[in-house]
């Protein structure tokens, strides 16, 4: 009776250690999830001046350009809203701009 006692005492032990490695395994699961970071964007003018000689004098775009045409690409609708930014903005060195840069320059503004 007592090493049978003592195999039950020992079978609940290892199904209570075996339930705590789930339990451990799953909470690190839940908590090690990849976050996703979101990006906050200022919706600037000035944030375009790495552009300014590319748009002004047809110059090539830098890549610094270019990475602030995809960062200020939620911006666009604003920009084409305000009378002082639309003629740059929409101007066809502006598209030649984004195209070189793979970037949509004109989304659609609701």
């Amino acid at each position: 009776m007592k090493k049978n006692m003592r195999d039950i005492s020992l079978r609940l032990e290892a199904t209570i250690m075996l339930m705590i490695v789930v339990v451990v395994v799953v909470v690190v699961s839940i908590m090690d999830k990849p976050r996703v970071a979101t990006a906050v964007v200022i919706c600037s003018p000035v944030e375009m001046d790495p552009c300014k000689e590319a748009i002004a004098m047809t110059a090539s775009p830098s890549s610094i350009c270019c990475q602030k045409v995809r960062e200020q690409r939620p911006c666009l609708c604003g920009y084409l809203n305000d009378p002082n930014l639309r003629p740059t903005i929409n101007s066809p060195n502006a598209r030649r701009v984004a195209s070189i840069c793979g970037v949509e320059l004109f989304p659609t503004c609701y």
